[in-house]
């Protein structure tokens, strides 16, 4: 199910994709954070099959109000509709819709749609992490109650490392100073900037990238849900900045120590750097 939202909700993204930013309907929610006519459309959308397919589970979203606090203690779907706005604002492929799922606090499963270049990731944080490739014209039925029939799913797994500077993926649009301490104090890295978390957590399952830091109380738990799931699937590590596992379901929905992701063997290598500079250290 969580695929399947994130296919709709991805599909609903790319009625709106290539235009001209004056149909985009740009509104700013606060400084440095827009929300585009394709966020409401992709939360629209995902919403609408949750109800329809799910309709007694909470689900908390960055673009609709929040469920109680007493509805968010069991089973909870966590949804970003479009994550990486100002990737998809400046036409760039680093976005997504991402639909996770969480019970007892805690990320089950995850699924993240990259609409552009139609890349599927699906992980269950302790059974396995899948990715297909998906032409557009299959994710655009808002009926659709599973995976198109032609999808074929490949085994995510985070491959060994095999020497090297780390590469750290970082973000494209947002770089807080204590991302440039860390830099310096773990010496020689090589940068990859990227848009979405799903973006970033899918470049270090692919083997593309071995770590993202986000050592800021920014991030909420619709952005570390789903691919949080899905990295932990494929083998990597997801805690936040001090090695704690990450929670959902809080009031308000916040991860107030950032987010740190890895491949395993950099994840313990660079956990006591990180805790130094970690929002609660």
């Amino acid at each position: 199910m969580a695929a399947a939202a994130a296919l709709v909700g991805g599909a609903a993204i790319l009625s709106y994709y290539g235009g001209a930013p004056r149909d985009l309907d740009v509104e700013l929610k606060a400084p440095d954070d827009p929300v585009t006519a394709a966020d409401h459309a992709s939360n629209r959308a995902i919403l609408d099959l949750l109800a329809r397919e799910r309709p007694d589970d909470p689900v908390l979203s960055e673009e609709s109000e929040p469920p109680s606090e007493s509805a968010r203690t069991g089973r909870l779907w966590v949804v970003d509709p479009l994550d990486g706005t100002r990737e998809f604002i400046d036409g760039l492929g680093e976005f997504a819709a991402m639909v996770g799922l969480a019970e007892g606090g805690r990320s089950i499963l995850g699924a993240v749609y990259r609409p552009d270049p139609g890349i599927l990731d699906i992980g269950f944080s302790d059974g396995g992490a899948w990715r297909a490739r998906v032409r557009p014209e299959a994710a655009v039925d808002p009926e659709e109650r599973g995976l198109p029939r032609d999808l074929r799913l490949e085994s995510l797994r985070v491959p060994p490392r095999r020497g090297g500077p780390v590469r750290l993926v970082h973000s494209r649009s947002h770089r807080p100073a204590e991302l440039d301490r860390l830099e310096a104090a773990l010496g020689a890295l090589e940068s990859v900037p990227s848009g979405s978390v799903g973006v970033k957590c899918g470049l270090i399952a692919g083997g593309d990238a071995d770590l993202y830091v986000h050592p800021v109380p920014y991030l909420k738990e619709w952005d570390t849900c789903a691919p949080e799931a899905v990295l932990r699937g494929a083998g990597g590590r997801v805690t936040d900045c001090l090695g704690e596992r990450l929670t959902y379901g809080k009031s308000p929905p916040v991860q107030p120590e950032g987010i740190l992701a890895a491949v395993p063997e950099v994840w313990s290598r660079v956990l006591p750097t990180v805790r130094h500079i970690a929002p609660g250290a």
